[in-house]
C-alpha cells in the first residue's frame, strides 16, 4: 500500500486478495487501520505460486522500504527467524533468538509454519546441514538427498559455501540474479564435459524459475498491454528509464533503471553525475544522461531496449527523442508526467489517459517509480559525501 507520494507504507500477503482488501474497506476498522487506510492512495500486488513463498517476498519487500505501518514485523524480536552460522560448514535453521555471534539472520517472518515450508522447497533443491555438531556418520538427511553431507566429506568447503551463498539470495529475493548466476554456472559445466553437474544446476534453474512462473505470467499481461498501447512492433521485454533528481540545480544526478520482463534487472542500472550543465535545467541534464548512455551503448555495441521510458511530460520527451535521433538510433520511446499520470508518445499530439487499473499503467509507474528511487538514492549520497565526507 502506497501513499500519495508513492512511498510504501504497508506491506502484506494474502491467499485471497479479494477478501483480504474487504476487511481493510470494512466500517469496522481499529484506530491504526483507519489512520492507515485514510493515507493509501494505490495497491500494488505480486503474485507467488505458495503462500510460504509469500512469506519470503512479504519480508524481503518490509525490509528494502521499512514501512511505517509495518512497526511490528520490524521490531518485535519474538518472531522466527532464518539463521545461517557462523562455521566452516554453515547450518540452516530456524531460531527466534539473534546472538552476537557471527552468524546471518534473515527475517524476522510472522508464521513458523511457513517459513518451514518455504526451507523445505529451497532445501530440496539446495540440500543444506542442519545438525547442531558434526556427526561422524552421514544422518537420514543425506540419504534421502537435503544434506550434502560435510560431516564425511561428501562434499567440498568451496562448493558448500556456494550453495550457501544461493540459499541466502533466495531468502533476499534476489531469485533473478541466481538464476543469471546459475546459467553461467552450467554453461562452464557443460563446457568442461561436467554433464552431470550441468545437470544438477540445470534441476536448481527450473526449480527457480518455476517459483517466478506465476510473476511472468502477470508480468507478460502487463507487457502485452503495454505494447497494445503504444503500438510497439514487438513486446517491450526490455524497458530504460531515465529520472533527473536535483536541488536548486545542486549535486544534480542521473538515473537510468533496467527492466526485463516486467521486473527490475539490477545488473543493468546506471547512475550518472551531471557534468555538462550547471544551475537548474532539466531538459538540458536530461539530454546529457541520455547522450552518455546510448553513445556508451553504440560503442560497446550493446543490446538497445524496446522501449525508453522518461519520467516527465510532453517537452521531456521531445528533448529525448531529439537526441536519440541525433545518434543515428530508432527506439520507441514514452513519458509520463508527475501529476494526471498521462502518457506522451512520438507523433501524437494529445496524451494518452489510462484508467487507474490497466495493466500498462501499473508497469509504467513501478519503471517510473524506481527510477526516481534510484536517482533519489544517489542524489542523497553526492549530498551527504559533499556535508560529511563520506
Amino acid at each position: 500500500m502506497k501513499d500519495a507520494s508513492g512511498k510504501v507504507i504497508y506491506v502484506g500477503k494474502a491467499k485471497s486478495l479479494k477478501k483480504r482488501l474487504s476487511s481493510y474497506l470494512s466500517r469496522d476498522l481499529s484506530t491504526k487501520t483507519l489512520a492507515m487506510m485514510s493515507k493509501v492512495c494505490e495497491i500494488e500486488y505480486r503474485l507467488t505460486p505458495t503462500e510460504s513463498l509469500a512469506l519470503l517476498l512479504e519480508v524481503n519487500l518490509i525490509h528494502e522500504y521499512k514501512p511505517k505501518y509495518n512497526v511490528s514485523l520490524r521490531d518485535d524480536k519474538s518472531f522466527p527467524m532464518v539463521k545461517i552460522t557462523n562455521e566452516d560448514y554453515p547450518r540452516v535453521c530456524i531460531t527466534r533468538k539473534k546472538e552476537e555471534d557471527g552468524s546471518r539472520y534473515f527475517g524476522p517472518y510472522t508464521d513458523a509454519k511457513l517459513l518451514r515450508e518455504a526451507l523445505k522447497i529451497i532445501r530440496k533443491f539446495f540440500p543444506y546441514r542442519s545438525c547442531k555438531e558434526l556427526p561422524k556418520e552421514a544422518c537420514i538427511y543425506y540419504r534421502i538427498g537435503l544434506s550434502p553431507a560435510p560431516c564425511i566429506g561428501k562434499i567440498e568447503k568451496k562448493a558448500y559455501t556456494k550453495t550457501i551463498e544461493n540459499i541466502a539470495l533466495i531468502l533476499e529475493g534476489a531469485t533473478d540474479s541466481l538464476i543469471k548466476k546459475l546459467s553461467r554456472e552450467m554453461e562452464a559445466k557443460a563446457k568442461e564435459e561436467k554433464f552431470e553437474e550441468a545437470a544438477r544446476i540445470r534441476n536448481q534453474i527450473v526449480a527457480l524459475t518455476a517459483i517466478g512462473k506465476q510473476r511472468e505470467t502477470f508480468s507478460s499481461n502487463e507487457l502485452e498491454d503495454l505494447q497494445g498501447l503504444l503500438k510497439l512492433k514487438r513486446l517491450p521485454s526490455r524497458i530504460e528509464a531515465f529520472d533527473i533528481s536535483n536541488i536548486y540545480g545542486k549535486e544534480a544526478t542521473g538515473s537510468m533503471v533496467s527492466f526485463y520482463r516486467g521486473w527490475p534487472d539490477k545488473d543493468n542500472y546506471r547512475k550518472f553525475r551531471i557534468k555538462t550543465v550547471e544551475g537548474i535545467d532539466d531538459y538540458q541534464m536530461l539530454r546529457e544522461v541520455v547522450q552518455r548512455r546510448y553513445s556508451r551503448v553504440i560503442a560497446e555495441k550493446l543490446p538497445l531496449p524496446d522501449l525508453i521510458l522518461i519520467d516527465g511530460g510532453k517537452s521531456h520527451l521531445l528533448v529525448a527523442a531529439e537526441q536519440i535521433k541525433v545518434l543515428g538510433l530508432n527506439i520507441p520511446l514514452a513519458s509520463i508526467a508527475k501529476e494526471r499520470e498521462n502518457i506522451y508518445i512520438q507523433k501524437r499530439k494529445y496524451p494518452i489517459k489510462l484508467n487507474q487499473d490497466t495493466p500498462a499503467l501499473n508497469l509504467i509507474r513501478r519503471v517510473r517509480d524506481e527510477a526516481h528511487r534510484f536517482a533519489v538514492s544517489y542524489h542523497h549520497i553526492l549530498r551527504r559525501k559533499k556535508i560529511i565526507g563520506k
